[in-house]
């Protein structure tokens, strides 16, 4: 039995399903259009082809699924469509919001006066959360060197013997 190719769209829609969980997103980033990005990303998970193909992008990024890929996320995601949103003077379109990634942005409000304010997901409790998880695997150490080379002052290991 042959092994059905998938299109470039349909490739990058599994990869950035397998990191993000979430089928609109993914369909977005992979290109398709933002009036049926959730149609297409469905139809996309309905796929076997996909589905094995989204599997095995997991195994190989070993996470153990979309929680550990939300929160790291969390954690090490980018907030600088969020401050775009934030300084524009005006609205954007429809069409440019649509593709701004917002996932790490729990609250956003505009008054009438025209000031924005915008509330992130605290990254240092997905962080505790991560550590968490990562504990409760097999590879314990794993999440403790985590920890320590996060938290550990850049260049101090190299002076540690002396």
């Amino acid at each position: 039995m042959a092994v059905k190719k998938l299109s470039p769209e349909k490739e990058l829609f599994c990869c950035w399903y397998a990191v993000l969980g979430n089928a609109q997103e993914a369909a977005l980033k992979a290109g398709f259009s933002a009036d049926n990005a959730l149609q297409e990303g469905i139809e996309c998970l309905s796929s076997n082809a996909c589905k094995k193909r989204i599997e095995k992008i997991r195994n190989v990024l070993s996470d153990s699924g979309s929680i550990i890929s939300g929160l790291k996320r969390l954690a090490f995601g980018n907030c600088s469509d969020a401050v775009y949103l934030a300084f524009s003077e005006e609205l954007p379109p429809p069409d440019v919001i649509s593709k701004l990634d917002l996932f790490n942005v729990s609250e956003l409000k505009r008054q009438r006066s025209g000031v924005v304010e915008i509330k992130f997901f605290d990254r240092l409790k997905a962080l505790e959360k991560l550590y968490e998880l990562e504990n409760s695997f097999s590879d314990k150490n794993k999440a403790e060197d985590l920890i320590n080379a996060l938290t550990q002052p850049q260049g101090a290991d190299e002076f540690e013997d002396i």
